[in-house]
């Protein structure tokens, strides 16, 4: 049986699991984003320093929220 909280984590759509998890503290026009996020219309952008000895827990964060979007 899947807990309580698990289930309403199944339900909810992107972008409300995003706040849920604290990966969104701030956004400007928040329904147009919202909207862009929930139907998969946002694009965006990672950079990465090639010239850096390795990739920190910071980079790892953000390819697992892309492979999620």
């Amino acid at each position: 049986m899947l807990s309580a909280k698990f289930e309403r984590m199944i339900k909810m759509k992107m972008y409300e699991e995003l706040i849920a998890r604290g990966l969104i503290a701030q956004v400007t026009n928040e329904e147009e984003i919202r909207e862009m996020i929930n139907n998969g219309k946002a694009t965006f952008y990672i950079g990465f320093d090639c010239t850096a000895d390795s990739l920190t827990a910071g980079h790892f964060m953000a390819l697992t929220l892309m492979k999620r979007l």
